[in-house]
């Protein structure tokens, strides 16, 4: 498998699954719905089908792409989520058939919830993909307009380009964070959003060792702490 590693290393979860690999594939000629019927080709994921790496290398224009792959769940516990490192450019996700999902741009990740529609046993992923070069509406970087790359503009990047990949996590866990040194307070500032309330705890570690912690409490889906840090090392 391409790129098996953990693929966000700032925040680390124990319980994930690559979906990165081998998946069932098409170049479609007009948007058209395939959900019940059978894909053609075989693409390399995360690598787009303009790479030699995926498998595909095909570099013309591909304006409408199809995607499928399946995966088990051995049992349903807490939160399933269902990231896509990037996709471009417009991308709508289906699992089972059920639509969990629809993201619009390239170049960011994002992720859906896919616990209502997920089963134990074999699961199947749909994704459904759309993006025209062409179409000055688009942010398209120095993606090229013509077929072959010019000056400096190059050939274009459609459809996954990044790591797909589950995520088990409990009824309520944080989805967004941000951590700020603050030297003037001599504290690790830390802002987290969750699904929902409840109480949230941090700790901070120096060479493998416990130096301090702190407690608040998640209101309104968000929470502040500030955790000290008092060894002038750090600072």
């Amino acid at each position: 498998m391409y790129r098996p590693e953990y693929p966000r290393p700032s925040f680390v979860r124990e319980h994930w699954q690559n979906l990165n690999g081998s998946w069932e594939f098409d170049i479609l000629t007009a948007p058209e719905n395939r959900l019940n019927q059978p894909l053609s080709m075989k693409i390399e994921v995360p690598f787009c089908p303009e790479s030699v790496l995926s498998g595909v290398g095909k570099t013309e224009f591909l304006n409408h792409l199809w995607y499928r792959r399946s995966f088990t769940l051995n049992e349903k516990k807490g939160r399933i989520l269902l990231h896509f490192g990037a996709c471009d450019y417009d991308t709508t996700v289906y699992v089972n058939r059920q639509k969990v999902g629809r993201h619009i741009g390239g170049y960011v990740g994002f992720s859906f919830d896919i616990s209502d529609a997920a089963v134990c046993g074999e699961n199947i992923i749909d994704v459904e993909v759309h993006d025209d070069t062409t179409d000055l509406s688009i942010p398209s970087g120095k993606q090229s307009m013509r077929e072959n790359s010019h000056g400096c503009f190059y050939t274009r990047t459609t459809g996954i380009w990044q790591t797909v990949w589950l995520e088990f996590v409990s009824d309520n866990y944080i989805c967004e964070h941000v951590i700020k040194a603050d030297p003037a307070k001599e504290c690790a500032a830390i802002t987290v959003k969750t699904i929902t309330s409840g109480n949230i705890s941090a700790e901070i570690y120096y060479e493998g060792e416990k130096i301090s912690s702190a407690e608040a409490e998640i209101k309104h889906n968000m929470a502040y702490l500030e955790v000290p840090v008092k060894n002038p090392q750090l600072w």
